[in-house]
């Protein structure tokens, strides 16, 4: 979720936010989460959003930032394909819920040292207006970025 307020400068800002319960707690996440049978990556986009912050986007005001594989040889039940969405447009408040404390981010200053190492690699470009697929590796630790596989789609 990006927001633009005018001040002094134009400041752009993403709605992430800190992970209570499940996987990555205690991580600051992007939201969103499984999808449902019989939903889209998208509906399911919306749908979690609202369910994590209360937040409402709607499906036409998704933008497609791309595709991250995630692979954790330690631990490959952790693997997973995520389709990544980025919305200009929403409504209400971000308010708490029992798995996300969701917060407003300024783009130039993400919380990189409190996310998954991954973010930093492609968080900003899909920001920026990119789209990706990129595949993350993660080594033993399932922490620490191991390799790196990114590519454009045009």
């Amino acid at each position: 979720m990006l927001r633009n307020e005018v001040r002094a400068t134009l400041r752009a800002e993403v709605l992430l936010g800190l992970k209570k319960i499940g996987f990555g707690t205690g991580r600051i996440v992007g939201l969103g989460g499984h999808v449902e049978p019989g939903e889209t990556a998208a509906e399911a986009a919306v749908r979690e959003v609202a369910e994590e912050s209360g937040v409402r986007v709607e499906v036409e005001d998704l933008r497609v930032g791309g595709t991250v594989t995630f692979r954790f040889p330690a631990r490959p039940k952790w693997n997973q394909i995520v389709s990544v969405f980025v919305a200009d447009r929403f409504s209400g408040r971000p308010e708490e819920s029992d798995e996300i404390v969701p917060q407003w981010f300024e783009v130039d200053d993400l919380p990189f040292t409190k996310m998954w190492d991954d973010a930093r690699l492609w968080l900003t470009r899909v920001l920026a207006g990119e789209q990706i697929s990129m595949e993350i590796i993660f080594a033993d630790d399932c922490e620490t970025v191991s390799d790196a596989r990114f590519s454009a789609v045009a």
